[in-house]
């Protein structure tokens, strides 16, 4: 595993957490389930806890820098390099 595996790995798991756990919040606003807010962390880190497993397997299955199982052709593109917020030239 490298370091931009782990950051997508990473981003997709706080991701999965976040949409879990805003939709446990939303059915608890309308009343579809009577859920409090430790229930809600704790039911959105199951899927969360999913992500990492799926990420790690796909990781051996697609393209080895991100955690998805699909193969690509060419390697993700690297991220674009620091703009220098030095003075203009003019």
């Amino acid at each position: 595993m490298n370091r931009a595996f782990l950051l997508d790995l990473v981003e997709r798991t706080v991701a999965t957490y976040l949409e879990a756990g805003a939709g446990l919040l939303l059915a608890d606003s309308t009343h579809l389930l009577s859920l409090g807010s430790q229930r809600v962390a704790a039911i959105a880190a199951l899927p969360a806890a999913l992500t990492v497993v799926k990420g790690a397997l796909a990781g051996s299955l697609g393209t080895s820098s991100t955690a998805s199982a699909l193969p690509t052709k060419t390697a993700p593109a690297p991220a674009p390099a620091a703009v220098s917020d030095g003075p203009a030239a003019g």
